[in-house]
């Protein structure tokens, strides 16, 4: 009678083209931490107080920087741990990347049905508006060949250097690779700043009417993005110093492009209907 042999067992369990991931708690953490930052955001923003008997306690912005780093911090270790499954324990093999891309798509796809939201909510104010006129009056719209303009040049320009530094990542100029992958990532926080100064600077608030609320939820979920988007080029590009990336595996760097093309589409969009199509009376910025 022949010895019954187990199947021969490697670190990172029997060999097969699947990925079956290690239990991990980063799920349940992502979705906490998510939480908290909409709650504080929600408190924030309404400037809701807890009153118990003679104590007050005032939430402020407590309660959404604790959301924000715990977001952040879900991002680090989480990131972390798919990049050493993709780089150290070398999980991720071709069947495995055909489910990550499906992945990301259909992540970009959710993400775009909340633009569409948004764009919804705008339209139909802009084409039925209450009062007969769009923007309400009162309302002194931004210039949009001013630094809406500047900022849409900006953030072409940081596309172009994420797809000139694909490829060459596919031709295996890995130096060239990170010089504009830098480029890309400085571009993108340019734009973050030139959105903070317009915020900073424009002429109606978030409160003074439909106008301003459709205005700040597009444009700033929209930063929201590039801001998302810079910090996925960061891990990118520090992986493509390190030597991650090769040209014929490099699935990371592709979905942050990815990522970064759909912020600047969805920019376009904006730039054309927001800024451009619903503008009326226009104010400089100073």
């Amino acid at each position: 009678m022949s010895e019954h042999h187990e199947p021969e067992y490697e670190d990172s369990g029997i060999p097969q083209p699947y990925h079956l991931v290690a239990p991990s708690i980063m799920p349940l953490l992502g979705a906490f931490a998510a939480g908290t930052l909409a709650v504080g955001m929600i408190l924030f923003m309404h400037k809701i107080k807890l009153v118990l008997g003679s104590f007050t306690f005032e939430f402020d912005s407590k309660v959404l920087i604790l959301g924000a780093i715990a977001v952040l911090a879900v991002m680090f270790y989480w990131w972390k741990d798919v990049i050493k499954e993709a780089y150290i324990e070398k999980l991720h093999g071709p069947l495995v990347k055909i489910g990550l891309r499906y992945g990301m798509a259909l992540f970009i796809a959710s993400e775009v049905m909340f633009f569409v939201a948004f764009f919804w909510a705008y339209f139909s104010s802009a084409l039925y508006p209450v009062g007969g006129s769009w923007p309400p009056k009162g309302i002194q719209t931004i210039d949009p060949f001013d630094l809406p303009f500047v900022m849409t040049v900006i953030l072409l320009l940081s596309g172009s250097t994420v797809t000139f530094a694909h490829e060459a990542l596919v031709e295996g100029r890995r130096k060239d690779a990170i010089q504009a992958l830098g480029l890309s990532v400085f571009l993108g926080i340019l734009f973050t700043c030139f959105q903070v100064y317009e915020y900073m600077n424009g002429h109606f608030g978030f409160k003074d009417g439909i106008y301003p609320s459709t205005f700040f939820m597009a444009t700033g979920f929209h930063g929201f993005h590039v801001l998302i988007g810079t910090i996925f080029l960061i891990v990118a590009w520090v992986r493509t110093a390190k030597g991650h990336f090769t040209k014929d595996s490099h699935f990371g760097f592709e979905a942050a492009a990815w990522y970064w093309h759909f912020v600047d589409v969805v920019w376009l969009f904006l730039f054309t209907s927001v800024y451009w199509w619903g503008s009326g009376p226009q104010a400089p910025m100073h």
